[in-house]
Parts: C-alpha cells; sequence; structure tokens
C-alpha cells in the first residue's frame, strides 16, 4: 500500500533530473501517472522506469510552452484514468549566469514561455479537473533564486518569484474548493540543468561554490525534492496550502554572494 494508492497525477518535465524522481516516487506509491517531456527518447526511458512499479503510466510528448499540449497531456490522462488528484509543474530553463543587459528578448521571452506560462497552463487546465474531484494538490517547482540574490540571475529569480506569488494566489481563490497549491524551491540538486550551468560557467569551481553555500556541506538529490512532492501530493499533506517548501540544505541562511559566482559578462564568453 502506497500513500499514493487510487491517486491520479500529471508531471512535466520527467526526462530528467527532478520531474523523473518525482514520477519515479508517486509511482512506487501507487499512482496512476500522466507523464510528459518534449524529448521522446527520455521520456520513453522514464516511462519504461515507471512501469517497473505500474503499468499505470500515459506518457505523452509535451512542449510545455504550448498551452494546447499542456492542455491535451492534462486530458488525456483524465480520459484514461477518470479524474485527476495531482498536478506537478516542474519544467524549467537556466539561462542566466550574466547581467540583464546581456539578455537578449529571445532569451527573455523563452524563460517565460517555459518557466511561467507553462505553471498557468498546467494550473489553468487541471483546476477544473481537481474541482469536479471535490479537490487536489498543485505542486509548482520554484526555486530558492526567488528568495535570494545570485548575481546574474536576475531573469530567472523574477519568473521564480512569480510563480510563487501565483501560487499563492491560487491556494486562497481554490481553497474553498478543497484544491490545495503550494511551491517546492529546491536549492542547487544535481541534475543536468545544473551540470549544464556549470559547463557553461567555465570557471572550473562553480560546483564547488555552490556546495559552500550549502551549510550541510552537499548539493541536494532529485529524490529529496521527490520525497516532498510526495508528502504535498499526499493525504498527510491535507492541510498544507498556500506555502513555499525550501528544501535547499540551509542556503537560504546563509550570505549566498561570492565573488565571481554567476557574475560573469556574456559577452565575454
Amino acid at each position: 500500500m502506497g500513500v499514493l494508492d487510487n491517486k491520479v497525477a500529471v508531471v512535466t518535465g520527467v526526462g530528467s533530473g527532478i520531474g523523473k524522481a518525482i514520477s519515479l516516487a508517486f509511482a512506487k506509491e501507487g499512482a496512476s501517472l500522466g507523464v510528459g517531456d518534449i524529448d521522446v527518447n527520455l521520456l520513453s526511458k522514464t516511462t519504461e522506469e515507471i512501469k517497473k512499479n505500474t503499468e499505470s503510466v500515459n506518457s505523452l510528448k509535451t512542449d510545455v510552452s504550448s498551452e494546447e499540449e499542456v492542455k491535451k497531456l492534462i486530458d488525456e490522462t483524465v480520459n484514461k484514468y477518470g479524474k485527476l488528484d495531482i498536478i506537478v509543474n516542474n519544467v524549467s530553463v537556466a539561462i542566466g549566469g550574466y547581467p540583464i543587459t546581456d539578455m537578449s528578448n529571445e532569451e527573455w521571452q523563452k524563460i517565460i514561455a517555459i518557466n511561467f506560462s507553462s505553471v498557468f497552463y498546467g494550473c489553468k487546465h487541471s483546476i477544473p479537473f481537481l474541482k469536479k474531484n471535490n479537490g487536489g494538490s498543485i505542486i509548482n517547482i520554484a526555486s530558492v533564486q526567488a528568495h535570494t540574490p545570485l548575481p546574474g540571475w536576475a531573469a530567472y529569480a523574477g519568473i521564480k518569484g512569480g510563480v510563487i506569488s501565483m501560487t499563492k494566489n491560487l491556494a486562497s481563490e481554490f481553497g474553498p474548493f478543497n484544491i490545495r497549491a503550494n511551491t517546492i524551491s529546491p536549492g542547487t540538486i544535481a541534475t543536468e540543468m545544473v551540470n549544464q550551468v556549470v559547463e557553461e560557467d567555465g570557471t572550473g569551481t562553480l560546483l564547488d561554490d555552490f556546495i559552500l553555500m550549502h551549510p550541510l556541506g552537499r548539493i541536494g538529490k532529485p529524490s529529496e525534492i521527490a520525497a516532498t512532492a510526495v508528502y504535498l501530493a499526499s493525504d498527510g499533506g491535507a492541510f498544507a496550502s498556500g506555502a513555499d517548501f525550501r528544501v535547499d540544505g540551509g542556503l537560504v541562511i546563509t550570505p549566498r554572494t561570492r565573488p565571481g559566482v554567476g557574475s560573469h559578462s556574456k559577452k565575454n564568453d
């Protein structure tokens, strides 16, 4: 028996990292799943891993910057399993590490589309089904960037702050329908996205700098974010709503701005 038995969840961005860890954790806890990712090869691999725990999985190539594709993922999941209990809006792209004065409008629009509009689409099209189900759980993945500054990441941080604010408003507006809405703000997590940021930084010291920022002396694991998502999705988290859960190894309570971290100029790359 799992804590998510008889629950139906949609999770985006399951091809790798946090989204993959959440989908696997949900499967182990008994949930039926609708999963999406833009990379069909990674999506297929995650789906096969999910099937080691449950056959109740529907996977669909999903570009979360497309409202139509997000809606299709949700609709197909409900059509297959008859209801929706949980939505996890997870996908993010890391664009930053340089001043916003060096950021192109194309890059800015891409961050908005993938990191913010996708959350809007997921909430917009899941809430009607959650209402029909007499409640459910919305889990949006934010970031500690919204809580503490890091040079070069103002655009990313601003959007993640927007995700937190929108989620709190959703919790207030739809609480009367027994719909809970929360965010998870991870610290630095060992994901492919973080690996990409480290590689693009080019200093050779960024990973060590990230580790030093965390009082626990390490970066986090995707499974540690997934454990928080399981709690928020389960009946154990039934009275948690409108909150931001920081899973950051103590990063936010520690002075974060270190010389050279994330503050190089894009024009000099």
